[in-house]
């Protein structure tokens, strides 16, 4: 396989966020489905797996050109083939995590990447007390080497695992680079070019939103009609 910068396959082809979104959802379904041996699945029994209803889910999957066999279903190793690829996970996308800290070694360390068409390639920090440690067959850089690791792995992806303060730096080196594509652990906002793709991952709002769920339970009242119309 080989390493290039991430399309944005979702756009030129006028998927909805929203449904792209999901499909990471339905292959994670269909990958327990898969090693559960189950050669077909219902629109209804997807639906129920992954959480969301039939209708929603038949719409999602038909912007893939996959509509399924009335009376049998969807062909899950083939549906996991379409999904994969529209994903570009047909590929090997070549990952740099720059933060050595607790998060950042628990992402390098995680196995989940590599079955998933992700190499994590490099572990950089700017801590020299850091640099050098071994942390899942990677040994810790020294952040000023960034540019050259970005080049020299091919890096599609990188992410951000440093502190707030930190987190604009490492992201406008990563730009100044080639790297197209961030994935933001840090609790800040990034500004970027066009071109650049940021994804957040902020651990403390999705807390915050589970908190009000479970505020709303303990009060006896159920969601506003917004909250449906937000998650469509």
């Amino acid at each position: 396989m080989t390493s290039r910068t991430p399309k944005p396959r979702d756009r030129d082809r006028g998927i909805p966020e929203a449904t792209v979104a999901r499909l990471p959802v339905y292959l994670r379904a269909l990958q327990a489905l898969s090693d559960r041996g189950t050669p077909t699945v219902s629109s209804e029994e997807l639906a129920t797996v992954a959480g969301v209803n039939s209708a929603k889910l038949r719409k999602d999957l038909s912007h893939l050109g996959s509509y399924g066999t009335r009376g049998v279903g969807y062909d899950v190793e083939y549906l996991i083939y379409q999904i994969s690829r529209e994903l570009g996970l047909t590929q090997d996308w070549s990952v740099a995590i720059v933060g050595a800290g607790n998060l950042g070694r628990a992402l390098a360390n995680y196995g989940g990447f590599g079955t998933r068409g992700f190499r994590i390639a490099a572990l950089l920090d700017a801590d020299a007390a850091v640099v050098g440690d071994e942390v899942a067959g990677l040994s810790v850089r020294h952040i000023d080497t960034l540019e050259d690791v970005v080049s020299m792995e091919k890096v599609s992806i990188g992410v951000i695992a440093t502190p707030a303060a930190a987190a604009q730096g490492v992201c406008d080196r990563f730009v100044s680079a080639g790297v197209t594509s961030v994935l933001n652990f840090a609790p800040v906002v990034l500004n970027v070019p066009d071109g650049v793709d940021v994804r957040k991952v902020d651990l403390s709002i999705e807390l915050q939103i589970l908190a009000f769920h479970e505020q709303r339970k303990a009060d006896g009242h159920e969601g506003p009609d917004w909250i449906g119309a937000l998650e469509a």
